[in-house]
């Protein structure tokens, strides 16, 4: 049983009462919103641990919500969608969600993705900073700073960042990375990865197309790892 806030936000009255009953039978406070609007100022007011937030609403989209929430916070957010489309599912995690639930969909799925998104919320085991010219990262105060100015992550996109650089000069495989990050049962959605690198190259490399730190490993997974430090056998690491 579980004492965190979630914040529903859904148009459909039905779908907020059987995510209601459901989440508070799990012993999660539930609070609601039917729109983009309503759903910011709950924010605001009750602080939700976890936003459930439904894609397709009247007026503002739950794209447009997500990016909105994302410029000052860095809730979980879990996106409903009736689309099962790779091209939906990446323009939202581009928005900022950090998983998303197809409908229907069911009771134990559903809970199995909140329950990892809230346990890879909590505060993890620290490792050391990692500090070069260009680029600081305080795992301890989840700062990271980029040529002196401080870059807002999002929590998937720390933990994902933190899971490379804990392992420095090592090639992560996808599926190891990915139930590091989204949890055990995650291991085939590689594009979560895909979109997920995408944004950290973005935000903490000097020209994201030729990458400094986060290198990919073809049909493999990714390794961070500074460009400039030379490899054992001596060569320059590009």
């Amino acid at each position: 049983m579980s004492s965190a806030k979630i914040l529903i936000v859904d148009d459909e009255p039905q779908i907020r009462r059987v995510l209601r009953t459901t989440l508070t039978s799990q012993g999660y406070t539930v609070a609601e919103a039917k729109n983009g609007d309503e759903a910011l100022e709950q924010i605001r007011e009750e602080r939700p641990d976890l936003i459930l937030l439904d894609v397709n609403m009247p007026g503002r989209s739950g794209l447009e919500v997500c990016h909105e929430i994302r410029g000052t916070s860095d809730i979980p957010i879990i996106m409903l969608t009736v689309r099962n489309t790779e091209r939906d599912k990446v323009q939202a995690l581009d928005a900022g969600a950090d998983d998303y639930v197809v409908k229907p969909f069911g009771s134990e799925e559903l809970m199995a993705r909140i329950r990892a998104a809230l346990r890879r919320a909590a505060p993890a085991e620290a490792i050391p900073p990692f500090v070069s010219t260009d680029l600081k990262i305080d795992f301890e105060k989840r700062a990271v700073t980029v040529r002196g100015h401080l870059v807002r992550l999002t929590p998937k996109e720390f933990e994902l960042l933190r899971q490379l650089v804990a392992n420095q000069g090592k090639a992560l495989s996808h599926r190891r990375l990915l139930q590091a990050v989204w949890g055990p049962d995650y291991g085939d959605e590689t594009e979560y990865l895909r979109v997920f690198i995408n944004q950290l190259r973005k935000k903490i490399e000097p020209d994201p197309h030729h990458p400094r730190y986060i290198h990919t490993e073809p049909w493999v997974g990714y390794r961070f790892e500074h460009a400039h430090e030379r490899t054992r056998s001596g060569r320059l690491e590009k």
